[in-house]
Formats: structure tokens, C-alpha cells, sequence
């Protein structure tokens, strides 16, 4: 049975995603290149919001045109999601404590669009 009928979607984050997406264009027979500019990912769960689409790529595919988000926003919305804040939750690593966002430098933000 799946985790909606078990009445354990809430409680579970669902998520299927890669480490980047694909040109948009074939490369001869070697099919097509790694794509660091625009992915898909899915989300199910777990406070987010259903059957909603967030950003959007250029008409070829190509790249990330309208709110983009980066894996440190990624990050800091699925710790929110777990009820942690992302500013917070830090380690120590190469001589001062850092974090899976490093909010300090990267700036991460939550993405609210994505919660309910």
C-alpha cells in the first residue's frame, strides 16, 4: 500500500531528483550532455504544497529562467520543512562551523512557494 493510504504522506518526504538535468539538443550518437543550468525535481509530502510547478526554463530548455532556486535553497526549505533551521544546524569544518547551506556565504533562503 503507498504511504497516502497508509495515511504516512505527511509524515514522509518524497523526493526523486539527479544531480543535473539534460541538454535540451542531441549530440550526435552520444545522445545528450549534462545540462548544470535547468533540472526536474519532484517533491510529495511532508508539507508541501500539491500540484504545484515552481520556475520555469528559457523556450529551448536550456536554462533556469524564472525563479530559479539553487541547491542551497533546496536545502534550507527541506530542513524547514523538517521543522530545523537552517542558520542553526551547522558543524565544524576546515576551522569554523559551517552548514549543509553555509547560509554565511551562500545566502539560502527558504522557498515558502514550495510550503503549505
Amino acid at each position: 500500500k503507498d504511504l497516502k493510504q497508509r495515511g504516512l504522506l505527511e509524515s514522509t518526504i518524497v523526493i526523486w531528483t539527479g544531480e543535473f538535468g539534460r541538454l535540451p539538443i542531441s549530440q550526435g550518437s552520444d545522445g545528450r550532455d549534462h545540462n548544470r543550468h535547468a533540472f526536474t525535481l519532484w517533491m510529495a509530502g511532508g508539507g508541501f504544497r500539491q500540484g504545484y510547478e515552481h520556475g520555469s526554463t528559457d523556450p529551448f530548455g536550456y536554462a533556469a529562467v524564472e525563479k530559479v532556486v539553487n541547491v542551497q535553497d533546496l536545502h534550507a526549505t527541506l530542513l524547514a520543512s523538517l521543522g530545523l533551521d537552517h542558520t542553526q544546524l551547522a558543524v565544524p569544518y576546515d576551522g569554523r562551523d559551517t552548514s549543509l547551506t553555509d547560509a554565511e556565504v551562500t545566502h539560502a533562503k527558504i522557498i515558502t512557494d514550495l510550503l503549505r
